[in-house]
């Protein structure tokens, strides 16, 4: 023989520890959206969680363009754990072209319910806007092109009969961007989706003076997806915000895929729920992540590893 015994049984065991090598390294890529907003700092909350909870699992965050990056990311096997909006999320498994997903993204499995996005439409005082309709003719940002936040803009804006169009200019920035323009005056308002006391709107609030638009409830109304609940912006949620400002918000989820083994996914929920101190630490917004709310509206099929742990919690009978 070519090799010899010896050879074989050495390059048998050379063999041998690296597909046992590749099998132990597992790896939890966390995907969330712009360092600005609410999704970013509650993964790397995740993250962190993951490294001490999964020891055997390598956990990193990828900032990104949001929800539908992050679908698309998922189905192709680029991440273990995502964050998304609601709406992209239904359009994802259904496949709505429009929206940026040219086929059903039938790998996508559910995780848990987390928190309600607000959309939150805030201009500079000094544009004059204090209406929906006030923003026509005017400068406005309405998020990363195809993010959930622009899928958010598009809706609102055409249930309060407005198109791009009708805008004297549309920018598709991420939310820092955004609201470093309006402090140079070179935009009057932006259309931020995320957790009430986001850190972009909060830093706006500080330099320049804010009005916060509502959103009527006929609005809401008009816009026909129950995915688009009424809201309400608390008082002194930003600085100069002196009265509650009605609203519309989504709910966020977090997703996993079939890729994913269902004893990391199980894990990975469990870890989630055990440890949602540590999320709301990262950023306030998780103190709306709650056990019992975990499935309401779940769009897709969840994942059998967080199944089995609402099982095991008496969430799912």
């Amino acid at each position: 023989m070519k090799y010899g015994i010896r050879g074989l049984m050495v390059a048998a065991a050379i063999g041998f520890g690296l597909s046992g090598a590749a099998h132990a390294q597992q790896f939890i890529n966390v995907l969330t959206g712009g360092t600005s907003g609410v999704y970013y700092p509650l993964g790397v909350g995740l993250s962190q969680i993951y490294s001490k909870a999964i020891p055997e699992a390598k956990s990193s965050v990828q900032s990104t363009k949001a929800s539908v990056e992050n679908l698309n990311l998922l189905q192709a096997g680029r991440g273990e754990i995502a964050f998304t909006l609601g709406d992209a999320l239904s359009d994802a498994w259904k496949g709505n072209a429009e929206v940026g997903f040219k086929a059903p993204l039938d790998k996508l499995r559910g995780i848990a319910a987390i928190y309600p996005n607000y959309i939150q439409i805030i201009a500079s005082a000094q544009s004059g806007i204090k209406t929906l309709a006030d923003l026509k003719g005017k400068r406005v940002s309405v998020g990363a092109p195809r993010s959930g936040t622009e899928l958010n803009a598009r809706a609102v804006f055409k249930a309060a009969g407005l198109s791009y169009q009708d805008l004297g200019k549309v920018e598709y920035l991420p939310f820092g961007e955004s609201v470093e323009l309006i402090k140079n005056r070179q935009l009057d308002a932006t259309l931020q989706s995320a957790g009430l006391g986001v850190a972009s709107i909060r830093d706006l609030a500080t330099s320049v003076k804010i009005v916060v638009v509502p959103v009527p409830a006929d609005v809401i109304a008009k816009i026909g997806d129950p995915a688009y609940q009424a809201m309400t912006i608390p008082a002194g949620t930003y600085e100069g915000q002196d009265a509650a400002v009605p609203t519309t918000a989504v709910n966020n989820f977090l997703v996993s895929h079939s890729g994913v083994s269902d004893e990391i996914a199980y894990k990975m929920t469990k870890a989630l729920f055990d440890n949602l101190d540590q999320m709301v630490s990262a950023h306030s917004a998780a103190k709306s992540i709650r056990l019992d709310k975990a499935l309401a509206g779940m769009p897709l099929p969840l994942h059998p590893g967080a199944e089995k742990f609402y099982r095991e919690k008496g969430i799912l009978k």
